[in-house]
């Protein structure tokens, strides 16, 4: 893992449950597995087209996230930025599975969302090759 921006639809101290119409994320620079510093952002679109636009244009390259639509999902992988869905907990917690390389393991997916969280992932990673 080399510099990266990873945004992470919050909701105080927790992952925001529906990213179409979160307030807010959180975006953590990372350089390597390290956390460099992070800032919150008040997301102002709610287009899903515009939304897109606005996390790119913070730089994120990886958006973890609750559930997605379909619409906005698709206009975020088309931006390149990749989407890790349907994942839900502590902030810190969310943060430190993904630094780890944990995050995917089933113990943060949304209940009753889990074969829908890995095959958004595995999809966008598979157009990415």
């Amino acid at each position: 893992m080399t510099m990266m921006k990873i945004a992470i639809a919050c909701k105080e101290d927790r992952i925001s449950p529906v990213f179409d119409v979160s307030d807010m994320i959180c975006l953590v620079e990372i350089d390597g597995r390290k956390e460099q510093r992070r800032w919150n952002i008040t997301l102002l679109n709610h287009d899903p087209f515009d939304r897109a636009k606005e996390v790119l244009s913070v730089g994120a390259n990886v958006l973890i996230c609750g559930a997605v639509s379909r619409v906005l999902q698709m206009a975020l992988v088309s931006a390149g930025i990749e989407v890790i869905g349907f994942i839900c907990g502590d902030f810190e917690s969310v943060l430190g599975a993904f630094l780890r390389g944990q995050l995917m393991n089933g113990s943060f997916s949304m209940p009753g969302c889990l074969g829908q969280q890995h095959r958004l992932h595995l999809r966008q990673r598979r157009g990415k090759h």
